[in-house]
């Protein structure tokens, strides 16, 4: 069979709107899942007991997996069939929250987390393919704006969802969410969505295990490194290790003759300007949660479940935004609105940062929550369609579980930085201890997103009306590499 054939689905079992409703919901499950224990630590210690390190891990256990196999996940797709290996990811994302829902102890919960990152790293890049296949091209702006919005809001809203749950009934109750859905998702996907492959090549299981080990590497220094101190030898020798490995992986994804991810993509300025753009987006994004989640309760003395309604103009923008964006980027581009989406982040997070004070009213704080929605809500849908529009169809797979693993490891990075920056112009001793270590903090964060924002102002643009399908610049690198 030819590359092209096996490039495409193999059964059209189901439309748009299924492949759309499925892949949509399967990324919130994975993605809120990121952040929604945060909320639910204090509950999580009081009833499983557990060290302040303990608690962290039930958060970078998820993290460490999740960022680490995404790639891999994305491959063994590739290779052994989207759909299938979208299943076997979602049943063990499911199977996993209920093992967490029940754990008896805290060793056991952060087993459980590690497990449920394992199957989100198989499902997350896997649902942006799938949904690729099912739409024509014409219309995939609006449909990356509806997937985009939802993980988005997944994203933004887990401390809110996390402290709801947490509050009115029990923390268990954050993760026995995913079981019906993952239980409803499981027929439907099996039987609305259409199986695809990529190019048929065998696993490069080199390429495998210097990515995984790299990103393994890089992902346990950033989440250990504010607790554990960056100088202490084991987060060193993590780091070093780490961009060791991923060096030694560019070098042989050079040379390999089916590498998993084939280093001539970061030759267009498509691929790689959006990717940049997309790993200091979430640097900044995650940092920035992070640490205004814990101003609104510990500074404000909001509860969890009012902090997270006051910040609805931000998380909830992308619900009301995004589909709107992805309307534009099919007329004029995904570049101008990614990079407009980036500045007004930047601009929102630079004015958050100028207002935050022991005392400050929420009217002050709502100009730089909107700023900052309508500019996340502008970002996520033409990104996706830049990601996917950037690479040939055989290579969707492989572009997707680059850019997820891309995010997870700015997403880990920003709460790394932006917590080394806290910890070090202020603490949680009082109040205006807080908003000493919040502002550079949130300063640092907003300079990161307008970086992110020069990034996407790279990318290439393209003729007004035009059908975002691979770029003449890719299609050519792909002939010359044979």
């Amino acid at each position: 069979m030819s590359q092209q054939a096996q490039a495409a689905p193999t059964t059209r079992r189901g439309g748009a709107v299924w492949a759309l409703v499925i892949t949509s919901v399967a990324g919130f499950m994975a993605a809120l899942d990121n952040l929604v224990v945060t909320t639910a630590l204090p509950s999580i210690r009081e009833d499983l007991g557990g060290a302040l390190h303990d608690l962290e891990w039930t958060i970078s256990a998820y993290t460490l997996t999740f960022a680490v196999l995404l790639m891999t996940g994305a491959a063994l797709g590739d290779r052994f069939g989207r759909r299938r290996l979208f299943l076997i990811g979602l049943t063990i994302f499911t199977g996993a929250s209920a093992a967490a829902a029940l754990a008896p102890g805290i060793d056991s919960l952060i087993a459980a987390r590690a497990v449920q990152g394992v199957g989100a790293a198989i499902m997350m890049p896997l649902t942006l393919t799938l949904l690729t296949a099912a739409v024509p091209a014409a219309r995939r702006g609006m449909a990356y704006g509806i997937w985009g919005a939802v993980n988005g809001l997944a994203v933004a809203s887990g401390p809110l969802i996390g402290g709801s749950l947490t509050e009115h009934i029990s923390w268990q109750w954050i993760f026995w969410l995913n079981v019906p859905l993952g239980v409803a998702l499981l027929p439907l996907a099996r039987l609305r969505l259409a199986e695809s492959h990529g190019t048929g090549a065998r696993l490069d299981l080199p390429g495998t295990l210097l990515a995984s080990g790299g990103l393994f590497g890089i992902v346990y220094g950033l989440v250990r490194g504010p607790s554990d101190g960056w100088t202490d030898s084991l987060v060193l020798l993590a780091l070093f290790t780490g961009t060791t490995l991923l060096a030694a992986f560019v070098i042989y994804s050079t040379r390999a003759k089916n590498p998993m991810l084939p280093m001539r993509l970061f030759r267009s300025r498509a691929f790689s300007g959006i990717n940049a753009a997309s790993l200091l987006m979430f640097l900044g994004m995650f940092g920035s949660i992070f640490l205004l989640s814990q101003y609104m309760q510990g500074v404000l003395g909001y509860s969890p479940t009012e902090a997270g309604l006051r910040m609805l103009p931000w998380t909830g923008m992308p619900m009301l935004v995004a589909p709107i964006a992805g309307i534009l980027s099919d007329r004029i581009g995904g570049r101008p609105v990614v990079a407009t989406g980036l500045f007004l982040q930047a601009a929102g997070l630079a004015y958050m940062a100028s207002v935050a004070t022991v005392d400050a009213s929420y009217a002050a704080q709502l100009p730089g929550l909107i700023l900052s929605g309508i500019g996340m809500a502008l970002f996520f849908a033409p990104a996706s369609n830049l990601v996917m529009s950037s690479v040939l169809p055989k290579e969707q797979g492989i572009a997707s579980g680059a850019n997820n693993a891309l995010r997870e490891v700015g997403g880990a990075l920003g709460i790394a930085v932006m917590a080394s920056i806290f910890s070090s112009q202020g603490g949680y001793e009082s109040g205006q201890s807080f908003v000493d270590g919040l502002r550079p903090a949130l300063v640092t964060g907003s300079a990161v997103v307008a970086v992110a924002g020069v990034a996407a102002l790279l990318i290439p643009s393209r003729k007004r009306g035009a059908v975002t399908e691979p770029s003449q610049e890719v299609r050519v690198l792909d002939t010359v590499a044979g």
